[in-house]
């Protein structure tokens, strides 16, 4: 049987400046067509617009916490059951959970236009570390999507 996972998560070096792997996930996700100086850079200076906003907490801190609030426990998966397909609750795997709360954020910061990108990335990581903005809308609707389907949790086998 093949290998489920890629080697990226054996081979992820944390970054420079924070010793941190969940930062340098980010920085790789974050990167657009293989220019990762571009993608540090932006990364960096959301972390120092956050310092500024939230002088009491290390920046770091506040990312990790914001990616942490955005991390879905249930999420519904498509089961066909007899010729129907039912929305089914089933709970997230922490892998995919930290997967899906990094897209979640940078898909809310790529949707906001006309400011530099460490700008629109500082303003949602503060959003959500606040438990608020797009990201966390974004995880709000597949719970409540998952709580309107638990009827159909019995055929999550």
């Amino acid at each position: 049987m093949a290998k489920r996972f890629t080697a990226s998560q054996t081979q992820l070096m944390p970054d420079a400046r924070f010793g941190s792997k969940l930062a340098s996930k980010f920085i790789n996700c974050l990167m657009l067509d293989g220019k990762k100086s571009v993608a540090e850079r932006v990364f960096y200076n959301a972390l120092e617009i956050l310092d500024e906003k939230v002088p009491d907490e290390s920046p770091i801190e506040v990312f990790e916490q914001a990616v942490e609030n955005v991390k879905p426990s249930i999420e519904v998966r498509s089961k066909r059951v007899g010729g129907a397909t039912y929305q089914v609750p089933m709970p997230v795997h922490s892998r995919r959970q930290q997967s899906l709360s990094i897209r979640w954020i940078l898909e809310a910061c790529r949707s906001k236009k006309g400011r530099p990108m460490h700008e629109r990335l500082a303003e949602e990581l503060l959003a959500a570390y606040k438990r608020e903005g797009a990201s966390m809308s974004k995880r709000e609707q597949i719970h409540r999507m998952a709580e309107a389907n638990k009827a159909f949790a019995h055929f999550a086998w």
